[in-house]
């Protein structure tokens, strides 16, 4: 445990504080590249910062450090003041350097991100601002779901209308719907119903762990499937096997945040053998690969993909008393202190290639690259008391 603490207060919080505050135009640095160069010039990204807002207020409420809330209240205040569209509400896609609108689509990832923020910073200060823009967030997604076939779209232009260009990347389908916008809705609102209860948010909640059941799950391999049209018509054939792990247990932590004993019971037998499913990317180096399609395999070694098998499998153990899982869990946790952590510059790499070399082409830290994957595992592991040897 003492080596979690560590690497999450002096490799990964540390490198943010020191290396990404932007003292001159406010906020942070949109990007540190993966040679560890500063791009002061770089974009501001929304998934960054509302990633920054929760980590560092998930670090506060933990550890209670004020270098944390400072973070924290650095970035609810630059996210409040130039994200949020102060005529359409809801948070820009990405900023200049200076703060001015660079990019203004409505992606419902990013809406969720930022809801995800301000609830952990409500939780973390009890900052009633925080409260009530978690509310209005919530209301504007429910909003804008797909009335009919159910779920949410994946974009809109700034005024909430549809959008030619839905996807969340260069690496993403331009379908309507998504498996990982779903799950990144569904994360937020686990963390909303810790702090606000109403039967709008409880039935939203349960709307979107039967989507997960009935819509994403392929209940032939238990994989998720990842992009689907307007009526859930599948459109790809790739495994992400990152997603895979990660949904495991955020579908579980949905079940729990209802409080409903007999549905965390269904989610968690399901949620086994999506981690089961996921172990097909699990390799013998005790590292998980990124995806396939079946005619194309990614084995590089994300490191995210690493912090959730982590996460998952310790989630798994604990729910089925399965060792199994536990050694899976070290050996990832193992692979990523040896491999994955950037012990002398700080944070992490973005990935190991399959022949084992760094990657230096993505960022150390930037639109992608945030503090919320492996900060998260860190935190997990120690606010739940995991046993586990790193």
């Amino acid at each position: 445990m003492q080596l979690v603490q560590q690497l999450l207060e002096e490799n990964i919080l540390a490198f943010w504080i020191n290396n990404m505050q932007d003292h001159e135009r406010g906020g942070f640095y949109g990007q540190i590249d993966g040679k560890g160069v500063l791009q002061p010039k770089a974009s501001k990204g929304a998934v960054l910062n509302a990633r920054i807002l929760w980590t560092f207020s998930a670090a506060y409420r933990l550890l209670k450090l004020p270098k944390y809330l400072d973070m924290a209240e650095r970035a609810f205040n630059y996210i409040r003041t130039f994200f949020i569209d102060p005529v359409y509400d809801g948070i820009y896609w990405e900023l200049d350097c200076m703060g001015n609108p660079l990019n203004t689509k409505k992606q419902t990832y990013a809406q969720g991100f930022a809801l995800y923020g301000f609830t952990e910073f409500y939780r973390a200060t009890g900052n009633e601002q925080a409260l009530e823009l978690a509310k209005r967030f919530f209301f504007l997604l429910e909003k804008y779901q797909d009335r009919v076939n159910g779920g949410y779209f994946e974009a809109f232009t700034h005024d909430w209308q549809p959008i030619e260009d839905m996807r969340l990347s260069n690496r993403d389908a331009n379908e309507k719907k998504t498996m990982n916008t779903h799950l990144h809705v569904l994360e937020p609102y686990s963390n909303l119903l810790r702090i606000w209860r109403s039967p709008q948010l409880e039935n939203a909640q349960r709307k979107l762990l039967a989507i997960f059941i009935d819509r994403i799950l392929n209940p032939q391999t238990h994989h998720l499937e990842l992009f689907f049209d307007e009526r859930w018509t599948p459109k790809s054939t790739a495994i992400s096997f990152g997603h895979d792990i990660e949904a495991s247990w955020l579908l579980y932590e949905a079940a729990e945040a209802l409080g409903d004993a007999a549905l965390t019971e269904k989610i968690t037998a399901i949620s086994l053998q999506i981690a089961d499913a996921a172990a097909e990317g699990f390799q013998a180096d005790g590292s998980m690969i990124y995806e396939t399609d079946g005619q194309h395999t990614d084995f590089d070694r994300h490191w995210w993909v690493q912090a959730e098998t982590v996460v998952g499998y310790l989630y798994a153990w604990r729910n089925s008393g399965n060792v199994a899982y536990k050694e899976k869990a070290e050996r990832t946790a193992q692979y990523i202190r040896k491999k994955i952590v950037d012990w002398e510059n700080g944070e992490w790499y973005w990935s190991r290639k399959d022949n084992g070399s760094v990657n230096c082409s993505d960022d150390k830290a930037g639109f992608w690259k945030c503090p919320y994957h492996n900060g998260r595992m860190c935190m997990e592991i120690i606010s739940q008391k995991f046993n586990i040897t790193i």
